[in-house]
């Protein structure tokens, strides 16, 4: 399909004119526009540098308090669109996955996707939310070139969901501690298309117009962009965990829109707020909100306070700022009336009941269990943060592992082998089987930690068995006390110098004493008989 362009239609903020021209040229449709650019505001040019960012940042925390919001999109990851039957695939060519319906041609009209209730049910319930059994879809009216209807389908005032919060649990490098934000609502709606850039202009591709979106609107409770992130984190967790979404921010699964204001410690009335957008990843969220505050004290520091407009501003990655992109509407500018095409969404109590019973072990559950087994909140955030993960230890341990060093070997050789090789936990072929079978031939002294090891790799790389790698390659442990005996005995033997040193103060030199013996027992002797006998051989008097 050809694709339409639209000619002068610039990425920064414009003002439309009176006047915008349709011609048709070789078969494309064109969009000519005089565009008119908004001035800058005098606050758009502040700078800082690093130093007085955390100077300012240091002073907001004494002389102001950070009000922040975040509104996320959700995009649900069932088979088809929301009001048509389009498949949608990331990725795939541009207006290849196109109906009459999502391209709001005349005569269309839409039906709901059942999956996009019940994902959106299974949501409201995670999040602690009131559901509300009578809702109802309601058309918002905008104009921008990627929404081909010229309105979104989408809930007003009645929302499927509100009234919830969402618990977690800051990381330790962040001063740790736990965190309660409110949810306002959860509502579905339709997502729009996408406008690609070129220096020709500006292409529209409809192959994204029409998915499911749930939208998460959170109550200002936020006080950090540290905050914010793991809020926006914690998120992604839940809708991984339900599996309603990937909630991956690279594919714009996952997109976060910040409202931030500041207001004088002692002041209960929220000042004007900024939205952010822009945000793709969790680090750039904290780093355009601290941005934000320090721009926003600065004003205030200044006496210019009345320069902070509502507004919507763009996350500058390579400029570590944000700028003015365009005035916000506000809700009167959307006019909202009930959508005609579709009817009430009505729930049964026997309908929410079945999803609430089948609700999966959340992040914040997992957490608390993971909590009572005794491991240490550094374990317990990273071992939680991804369901694979989880399920991976949880099935090591009810094969009968041991808690902590299963933790230990999937935190740590597993992890750095995944991070290594650019994998997931799903991808490796180490079983949580084999897992735990190793690390029981350890404990129980069948293989030392250093065969362990060797072992390991071999498996996470080509899969087998620990058993059967230890009986093709001779790794029994050698557990014997007069075998390891003889080996103490012939390397004291041969190193006479390094016996006299140590038995004259050099006491270090056990460790050279213990590596020969190793390396002469090709690493299958039991650590702690070697270093007990070696001890009772080098301060013998003969």
């Amino acid at each position: 399909m050809a694709s339409i362009l639209f000619r002068n239609i610039q990425t920064h903020p414009f003002l439309l004119s009176s006047s915008a021209l349709l011609r048709r040229s070789n078969g494309a449709l064109f969009c000519t526009q005089t565009v008119t650019q908004e001035k800058q505001h005098p606050h758009s040019k502040i700078k800082t540098s690093p130093r007085t960012h955390v100077k300012s940042l240091a002073k907001v925390t004494n002389d102001y308090e950070a009000v922040i919001g975040i509104e996320t999109h959700v995009q649900l990851n069932t088979l088809t669109k929301a009001f048509c039957g389009c498949p949608y695939n990331y990725g795939s060519q541009p207006n290849t996955s196109v109906c009459p319906v999502c391209m709001g041609l005349p005569g269309a009209l839409p039906v709901l996707n059942s999956k996009v209730i019940e994902f959106a049910v299974k949501l409201g319930l995670a999040l602690n939310c009131k559901l509300a059994l009578n809702s109802k879809f309601d058309r918002k009216q905008y104009f921008y070139p990627d929404l081909p209807k010229g309105y979104q389908i989408s809930q007003f005032d009645i929302p499927i969901a509100s009234g919830g919060h969402i618990d977690l649990d800051l990381p330790l490098e962040f001063g740790g501690g736990h965190r309660r934000f409110g949810i306002t609502r959860v509502h579905m709606e339709e997502d729009a298309g996408k406008l690609i850039h070129s220096e020709n202009g500006a292409q529209v591709d409809l192959n994204r117009a029409g998915v499911p979106l749930l939208e998460i609107v959170s109550e200002p409770d936020m006080r950090t962009g540290i905050e914010a992130a793991e809020y926006a984190a914690e998120i992604q967790r839940v809708v991984r965990y339900l599996g309603v979404s990937n909630g991956n921010m690279q594919e714009g699964s996952l997109r976060c829109d910040v409202n931030v204001s500041i207001r004088p410690l002692g002041q209960s009335e929220f000042g004007t707020k900024v939205e952010i957008k822009n945000l793709n990843s969790f680090s750039s969220m904290s780093r355009a909100i601290d941005f934000e505050i320090t721009r926003q004290a600065h004003l205030h520091s200044q006496g210019q306070a009345d320069q902070i407009v509502q507004e919507t501003r763009l996350w500058e990655e390579g400029g570590q700022k944000t700028i003015t992109m365009r005035k916000k509407e506000g809700l009167s500018d959307y006019r909202y009336f009930p959508e005609p095409d579709l009817p009430e969404v009505v729930l049964t109590e026997e309908y929410v009941e079945m999803f609430s019973n089948s609700l999966p072990e959340l992040p914040e559950q997992k957490r608390r269990r993971y909590e009572e087994m005794g491991l240490s909140m550094q374990d317990v955030l990273f071992l939680a943060n991804d369901n694979d993960v989880a399920d991976f230890f949880d099935t090591t341990i009810g094969k009968g592992a041991e808690v902590k060093m299963a933790a230990n070997w999937i935190m740590g050789d597993i992890a750095a082998y995944m991070k290594e090789e650019k994998v997931s936990i799903t991808e490796i072929k180490l079983s949580p089987e084999e897992l735990a079978e190793l690390i029981a031939s350890i404990k129980g002294g069948t293989i030392s930690g250093k065969i362990g090891k060797e072992i390991l790799f071999e498996l996470l790389a080509k899969g087998g068995t620990v058993k059967g790698l230890i009986k093709e390659k001779d790794l029994v442990q050698i557990a014997d006390p007069a075998e390891i005996e003889k080996m103490v005995d012939k390397v004291i033997l041969e190193n006479p110098k390094q016996l006299e040193q140590y038995r004259g103060g050099k006491t270090k030199l056990q460790g050279y004493f213990a590596g020969q013996i190793m390396k002469l027992s090709k690493g299958k002797a039991n650590p702690g008989l070697l270093n007990k006998i070696l001890i009772e051989k080098l301060n013998a008097k003969n």
